[in-house]
C-alpha cells in the first residue's frame, strides 16, 4: 500500500474489503464489484479506472464476464491473468449452482426440472445440449453435456442419447438445451430431434419424460405444454 499521505487511494482496498465483510455486495455498483475482483489479478495498483473502462467498453458487468478472454487482452489491454479471472466467473457461477442442486436434485415436477435445467446453462453463450439421466425415484444420476452447437447445424444423434442413458443406468431421461438470446419456444428442428430421440429410447424402454428449452432465466417444458 502506498504510504504517501497525499495518495487519495491509500487504504481504498482495505476499506472496500471491509465493506464486503460487513454488508456484502448487494449495494455495490457494478464497477465496484469489478474493481474488487481486479484486486486479485492486479496487486498494488488502482483498479478503479480499469473497471470503469471495461464496463464502458462492454456495456455491463455481465458483458465483461461474457467477453472472450483474448478480446479482453487485445481490445482493452488487460493481462492474461486478468482476462482469465474475469472469464472464469460465469463457469464458476454455473458450477456453484449445480453443486447446490445436485445433492438434492429430485426432478419430480416441471418446476424442479426447469430450475435444474436453468442452472446447467448459466453463463453459456453458445447453444449446448444436455441429457439428464434419472433413476427410478426421479433423482439425477448424471447430467451429460452431449453436444455444442445448434441442432440445425449438427444434429444430436439418437444413438449417443441411447448410449448415455444406458451408461448411467437411467430409468428415464430429460433432454435440455438452450436458446441463447432467443425465444423459449421450440423450433421445428427441436420438435423433430425430440421425436427421433423418443423413438430411439422407447426401443430400450427408457422414456423421455421432458425436453426443456432454456432462454435466459426462463424455460419451456415440452411435458407441461403437452408437446411430448
Amino acid at each position: 500500500m502506498d504510504k504517501n499521505p497525499k495518495n487519495p487511494h491509500q487504504g481504498h482496498r482495505q476499506r472496500l474489503k471491509a465493506r464486503v465483510l460487513s454488508e456484502g455486495i448487494d449495494n455495490f455498483e457494478d464497477h465496484q464489484i469489478l474493481e474488487l475482483l481486479l484486486f486479485y489479478a492486479i496487486p498494488m495498483k488502482d483498479t478503479n479506472a480499469l473497471a470503469h473502462r471495461l464496463i464502458g467498453h462492454y456495456g455491463s458487468l455481465a458483458g465483461v464476464f461474457d467477453a472472450n478472454p483474448r478480446d479482453l487482452s487485445a481490445l482493452v489491454g488487460v493481462t492474461e491473468n486478468t482476462a482469465l479471472l474475469l472469464s472464469l466467473i460465469p463457469a464458476l457461477a454455473r458450477r456453484y449452482q449445480q453443486g447446490k442442486l445436485v445433492p438434492k436434485a429430485v426432478l419430480d415436477s416441471t418446476t424442479a426440472a426447469g430450475e435444474y435445467a436453468v442452472s446447467l446453462f448459466t453463463g453459456r453463450l453458445n447453444e449446448v445440449f444436455y441429457v439428464i439421466c434419472l433413476d427410478s425415484q426421479n433423482k439425477v444420476n448424471q447430467a451429460t453435456l452431449l453436444h455444442e452447437g445448434t441442432i440445425n447445424e449438427a444434429p444430436v444423434y439418437p444413438r449417443l442419447i441411447v448410449e448415455t442413458a444406458l451408461r448411467h443406468q437411467a430409468a428415464s431421461i430429460i433432454l435440455a438445451h438452450n436458446h441463447p438470446g432467443g425465444s423459449q419456444r421450440p423450433s421445428q428442428a427441436d420438435l423433430d430431434v425430440t421425436r427421433r430421440i423418443r423413438q430411439a429410447t422407447e426401443a430400450i424402454a427408457i422414456p423421455v419424460v421432458d425436453h426443456i428449452i432454456v432462454a435466459g432465466d426462463g424455460y419451456y417444458s415440452f411435458a407441461e405444454n403437452r408437446v411430448l
